[in-house]
């Protein structure tokens, strides 16, 4: 498989699982989850098009979601507590293929060489990133978490 499609598809496996997680949330969180995966809709849309921006926009993403996942891994070990909640069996079952697939996912951007200029490739990137924080934190409004 091309480095483009294991980013798009690695993206997409981290979309479809935060859907899951929304689906199967003890408090209700389908919106919530939608909204925290809007930037990823990017980068799996021009990796199945084999356009190189998708690695510059799926690496911010991928690399947020496994920060969270690890937080959430230490918290279920007792080793910290910078993340806490309640997690079903599905949810951490989730944040296992989260974290497989950003790390696929940061594999194939590494192997991916694109032609990019390395201006462009930055300014993609601090965007995505940007943007996925910025989706983070709208998540979080009351209007949205709590529908």
């Amino acid at each position: 498989m091309t480095s483009p499609r294991t980013v798009a598809y690695c993206s997409l496996a981290i979309l479809i699982a935060l859907y899951v997680v929304g689906a199967v949330s003890i408090t209700p969180g389908s919106l919530r989850h939608e909204v925290q995966t809007l930037p990823l809709w990017f980068p799996i849309v021009a990796g199945f098009q084999h356009k190189e921006i998708a690695k510059w926009a799926a690496l911010p993403c991928m690399i947020f979601w496994l920060v969270i996942m690890v937080f959430i891994w230490l918290f279920l070990l007792g080793w910290a507590h910078i993340v806490s909640g309640r997690f079903s069996p599905t949810e951490i079952a989730m944040t296992i293929v989260i974290g497989v697939a950003a790390i696929v996912g940061m594999t194939a951007c590494a192997r991916w060489r694109t032609s990019m200029r390395a201006s462009a490739a930055a300014v993609a990137f601090v965007l995505f990133a940007a943007l996925q924080v910025l989706a983070l934190r709208l998540s979080l409004f009351p209007y949205i978490a709590q529908r």
